[in-house]
């Protein structure tokens, strides 16, 4: 499941035609967000940081993790942001994929006109977990990277797709 939250209609099938780049993975989570990127011929996706989240933030005000995110994105100068869309495992929305929906949409005005898209994140955490236990990564330290490793697993899959 994917779809571009941000530009116009793409080209080239539902995703437009490839663009050489460097592309910006985001893991939302309620507390922290994972972000990754990757090399300019989307090869191999890193990890870059994690972000605290501005639950406080209200009304017309940035809030402080979207402005941070699009600085690293400017930084970069990615050609495309992609957000991980928390789905179940039958593939349903819930209120995490409505929540992560709205933050998106807030997120893709502040980057505009760089394209956000969304991507289906399931079992991501999960295998990310996973990959830091089997390499001997516990405790404070794994809860504090955790993130920017799922954000590499939501990157890394959506190019793995994209290549295919």
């Amino acid at each position: 499941m994917e779809d571009a939250t941000n530009g116009p209609a793409p080209a080239d099938g539902p995703q437009g035609p490839w663009v050489r780049g460097r592309r910006l993975g985001i893991d939302l989570g309620k507390a922290r967000i994972g972000v990754a990127v990757c090399d300019p011929d989307g090869l191999i996706a890193t990890p870059v940081a994690t972000v605290r989240r501005d639950l406080k933030t209200a009304g017309e005000d940035i809030p402080a993790d979207i402005k941070e995110i699009a600085e690293t994105a400017r930084e970069f100068d990615v050609v495309e942001i992609v957000v991980g869309l928390p789905v179940t495992l039958s593939g349903e929305e819930g209120p995490a994929a409505a929540h992560t929906r709205a933050w998106v949409e807030r997120f893709a005005d502040h980057v505009s006109p760089t394209p956000v898209t969304l991507t289906d994140e399931r079992m991501t955490t999960a295998v990310a977990t996973r990959r830091l236990n089997e390499g001997g990564v516990r405790g404070k330290r794994k809860r504090s990277i955790v993130d920017q490793a799922a954000a590499v697993e939501i990157l890394q899959h959506w190019l793995d797709r994209r290549r295919r």
